[in-house]
């Protein structure tokens, strides 16, 4: 191969290679819809330990801007494990969110794209106990995240939330406030239309 062959094919690379990162940027109008496994651990105190939980999460997006998006997400029922009171005390916990996100690298041709959200949580609890009431409630979450963009359409992604989360609840007579906090870490996939 001639030098001459050997530049102008490594110009088409570079230039094939390029305009593939341009499609993968996020960009206004895409929809964004993510699957992940997520490990949450509510905070609790020594008297009020409550077990971590392993589950499915999922969310949808529409990127409004380059780099700003709207999400919709939820989740399995974790199940945990209420450590005072009555041995074997457990609930079932259901979040759901919406999220204002960032992304501080939309737009540009990034195979990294960060982003940072700030949104409300419903958590819906059931299966409590006997004796064990939580009420359902409203509650302010943030997150941070990555996705690492594989292809035009797949991403690998991983994340980290926290929400503020303080239930009313009633238990045997008793009554107060329960402080659950959970953080949940997870990764999965982000499709991208």
């Amino acid at each position: 191969m001639t030098k001459t062959q050997l530049l102008s094919t490594a110009i088409v690379a570079a230039s094939l290679f390029g305009a593939s990162q341009a499609a993968m940027a996020y960009e206004a109008g895409d929809i964004l819809v993510r699957g992940d496994v997520a490990k949450t651990s509510p905070e609790g105190d020594d008297d009020n330990a409550i077990s971590n939980e392993k589950g499915f999460i999922g969310s949808v997006g529409y990127m409004v801007h380059d780099k700003f998006a709207v999400s919709l997400g939820g989740g399995e029922e974790f199940e945990h494990t209420y450590k005072a009171g009555e041995p074997g005390d457990s609930f079932e916990r259901q979040p759901f969110d919406l999220m204002a996100q960032f992304y501080p690298l939309g737009g540009l041709d990034a195979r990294v794209q960060p982003y940072a959200g700030i949104g409300a949580n419903y958590t819906r609890f059931s299966n409590e106990s006997a004796g064990l009431n939580l009420d359902n409630t409203w509650a302010p979450k943030g997150e941070l995240g990555v996705d690492l963009i594989i292809t035009d359409y797949l991403s690998l992604n991983g994340f980290a939330s926290y929400t503020d989360l303080d239930v009313d609840y009633s238990a045997n007579g008793d009554s107060g406030e329960l402080d659950l906090d959970p953080v949940t870490v997870g990764g999965g996939v982000t499709f991208n239309f």
